[in-house]
């Protein structure tokens, strides 16, 4: 990532986490899990509590000290950016954050934890923002990913992002005079999302930073920024990335996983419920039926309890 367009740290923290006997088992391999964040996570994040709570690492300590899955090394990874993420893809406007992930990160883990280094025994999860990456790294990549977990992740496009374009074309022309530089510009001048429609302005410029960027890095958003009116040719650089109608082109990599996990809360915020069933019904499409699926009773919000049914099904499918 050195001299990525948006000048964010190349060197990033990777949190490893070795289950309980570890140490005591020297000869003893282990599958890993790659877990990845949503939409402003920051590793350190992972972290952070609600009250009453455990946070992700305490949810995987619990889970494997008590034995009730097959232990696993996890690795959480930052891929972070200045604009609040990189969706895990490689972009002229963000980075090269997959490329990373996959051949930086995952060897780098490999070459110092005694994983199980095979496609058949590493997995990928992540929640939002991360549960796009664990959609469409393993779809990229199946030479190096065996399995999945998509909790609540960005599929379905027209529903989760479609929307939010009129709120872009609306806040930034009345409080920004048109300006998507004078939004940035105040927006970093004060505690960030503390104005009605930071969340909207700031999530289409990073998915467009993702999806639609030109080679030298210019941001072109698939709306106009008047009106709202949809830019067909940037949208549809944007729906080839939306995870559901990407299943037909990546159909013999998705027939390859070993476990595909996909879940939503139904009173989603974001109307990711519909893009998990989207999905669930394209892999079904192509012949993949060998998945757990589940739509619960929640929104987008404060789901952590999810994380251990997700990291229990990978965990037992990838240890085989």
């Amino acid at each position: 990532m050195k001299g990525n367009p948006l000048g964010d740290p190349h060197v990033r923290p990777i949190w490893v986490y070795v289950p309980p006997g570890y140490d005591d088992e020297r000869d003893r391999r282990y599958p890993s899990v790659y877990v990845i964040q949503g939409y402003t996570g920051q590793v350190d994040m992972w972290r952070n509590r609600s009250a009453f709570r455990l946070n992700f690492p305490e949810l995987a300590d619990r889970l494997f000290a008590a034995g009730d899955a097959p232990p696993c090394i996890l690795v959480w990874v930052d891929c972070w950016t200045s604009i609040g993420g990189s969706q895990f893809v490689d972009s002229p406007g963000t980075g090269r954050y997959h490329t990373y992930l996959c051949d930086e990160v995952v060897p780098w883990v490999d070459a110092r934890y005694r994983t199980m280094a095979s496609r058949e025994h590493r997995g990928i999860t992540g929640k939002s923002s991360g549960g796009y990456g664990a959609m469409v790294t393993p779809m990229l990549r199946p030479d190096l990913w065996g399995g999945f977990a998509r909790q609540a992740g960005d599929a379905r496009f027209e529903a989760c992002y479609l929307p939010e374009f009129r709120v872009c074309a609306r806040t930034r022309s009345k409080e920004y005079g048109g300006s998507y530089e004078r939004f940035w510009e105040d927006f970093r001048s004060r505690p960030a999302c503390s104005k009605g429609g930071d969340g909207e302005l700031a999530n289409e410029w990073a998915m467009a930073g993702c999806y639609s960027a030109d080679p030298d890095g210019t941001v072109r958003l698939p709306f106009d920024l008047t009106t709202g009116e949809l830019i067909p040719e940037v949208w549809d650089r944007w729906l080839a990335w939306d995870p559901v109608r990407m299943v037909p082109r990546y159909a013999d990599a998705l027939r390859s996983m070993r476990a595909i996990y996909i879940d939503a809360g139904v009173r989603d915020e974001y109307y990711l419920d519909l893009g998990a069933d989207a999905f669930r019904r394209a892999l079904e499409a192509i012949g993949v039926t060998d998945v757990s699926f589940e739509l619960f009773d929640a929104t987008h919000m404060s789901i952590e309890y999810r994380y251990p049914l997700s990291l229990h099904y990978l965990a037992e499918r990838l240890t085989k």
